[in-house]
This record gives C-alpha cells, structure tokens and sequence, in this order.
C-alpha cells in the first residue's frame, strides 16, 4: 500500500490481549502506524520510545498513534510497562497487517520499519521507509499529521 490507497479494516490482539479493529482506532481522526521488526531491541526501542516522547504532540494534533510488529501480547505487554509507553500495539503474529500493508523486508531478512501516516476517512496519505533512520519517523509523520490539520 502506498499514498493514495485506503486501508481495508483489520483486527489483531493489543498488548492486552484484546482483539482490535483497525476502524475503531481510525474514529474519524488520522492514525500514524509504525511497522518496527521487534520489540526490546535497541532500534526499535529507540522508535518506541520516540514515538513515546512525541504521543502529546500527536494527540494534541488530533491522531493516535499504533505500534505494530510480530511479537505477542505478552512481549508486547512487558515492553509497553517497561518503557511507559502510552499507545496502542498489536500483534501481528501471522504478518497479516505487515503483507495488507506491503511492508518489505529489510535485506530480505528483517521485518521492515516503516511508518504510515492513515487519515480519517482511511486513506494513506503518507509512507516513510527506513530500518536505521527511527527520529525521521516521527518527524515525517507529524509533519503529515500537521498538514492534515491545515485542510
């Protein structure tokens, strides 16, 4: 999936074990996805937590913000507690939402990292793709969310 395309309505587990469809997070508000390969590596807490240090800035500009890798409830669960992280992350034990997405592997082997950027009616408006470069994650997408605001 790329700019332009609407995301179809998915539903996978959240850290709490509790299944969760995408459109509900949608909720008239644009949703910033981060695709990260696994939790509790250095990466991918960096993101997480940047993502964490960033989650006002994103609500008080009307988004949520998600998480989503391969790792489980409980993995998800115990990362979450350990870094105070303040949203959403599900489990994509399966790579379901990885392949909807279109999330490609990192030298064919590592999950990928990348970011989208859902508005409210369910159309990607912004993809940012790459595995080493976490803090242009987060300022992609918030430019993007901003943008959103200015319509």
């Amino acid at each position: 999936m790329t700019t332009g395309d609407k995301v179809p309505n998915f539903t996978l587990p959240n850290q709490n074990g509790e299944k969760v469809e995408f459109y509900s997070i949608l909720k008239n508000r644009p949703v910033v996805v981060f695709f990260y390969p696994k939790d509790n590596t250095p990466g991918c807490t960096a993101e997480a937590c940047a993502f964490r240090d960033s989650y006002e800035i994103f609500t008080e500009a009307g988004a949520e913000v998600v998480g989503i890798s391969s790792d489980g409830e409980k993995s998800h669960l115990a990362f979450a507690q350990k870094h105070r992280l303040p949203y959403t992350l599900l489990s994509d034990r399966l790579g379901s939402a990885r392949k909807l997405f279109g999330v490609p592997k990192t030298l064919g082997l590592l999950p990928g990292r990348v970011t989208y950027v859902v508005d409210k009616d369910g159309m990607i408006k912004h993809r940012f793709n790459s595995q080493f470069n976490f803090g242009k994650h987060i300022d992609e997408a918030l430019k993007t969310v901003k943008r959103l605001n200015d319509r």
